[in-house]
């Protein structure tokens, strides 16, 4: 007569089912780990020079900043202290606003100094043209408007622009003292992977 081995099997069973996996999970309260550039999918790094006008129109029928917070003595304050805005300004090919549209500056900007002009930007430049269509770059810095060429940090990016680091030199291009509607040229050099 043959004999079944059913109990250990059902044993086995109930040891892979409960035992096993605990063993897998035993490690998962570890919140990171060290991957190579190759196990992450990271080629070689590049560099890239993106040259581009920015837009800024805070006056007229469809501006692209708007003020969201003022000091109550911004008004007094000769460099407008205090007052901050949130902006969507488009980011062209050349100096016209009627320039091929390549992105957007999307996020804030407020005059964070007392005895000049000066801006802390954080802003997203959101490609929308070309092989940088849906990645961008984000930048944090100090812009100090008055000044020939004003140097931002790149800190970071997205879509092609993962793992981005590099620097925005800022010139403004024409600026309306009335209005306060300014283009600012934009030369970037970010490297990337």
């Amino acid at each position: 007569m043959a004999k079944t081995f059913q109990k250990p099997c059902s044993y086995l069973l109930i040891f892979f089912f409960f035992f096993v996996p605990n063993l897998f999970v035993a490690n998962s309260h570890d919140f990171s780990v060290t991957l190579s550039k190759r196990a992450a999918g990271i080629g070689r790094e590049k560099l890239s020079h993106l040259h581009f006008f920015f837009h800024d129109t805070v006056t007229g029928k469809n501006p692209t900043a708007v003020t969201i917070a003022r000091a109550a003595t911004t008004n007094e304050s000769h460099t407008e202290f205090g007052l901050m805005a949130v902006m969507d300004d488009p980011l062209t090919a050349g100096p016209n606003l009627s320039s091929k549209l390549v992105g957007r500056a999307q996020g804030i900007y407020a005059s964070a100094a007392m005895d000049d002009v000066c801006l802390l930007m954080v802003v997203n430049f959101a490609f929308v043209d070309g092989k940088y269509n849906g990645s961008g770059l984000s930048v944090v810095g100090r812009n100090e408007v008055f000044s020939g060429v004003r140097e931002l940090p790149i800190v970071g990016g997205s879509g092609v622009f993962r793992f981005a680091r590099g620097y925005a030199q800022a010139k403004t291009h024409t600026l309306d003292l009335k209005t306060g509607n300014a283009v600012v040229e934009y030369n970037v050099y970010v490297f990337h992977y």
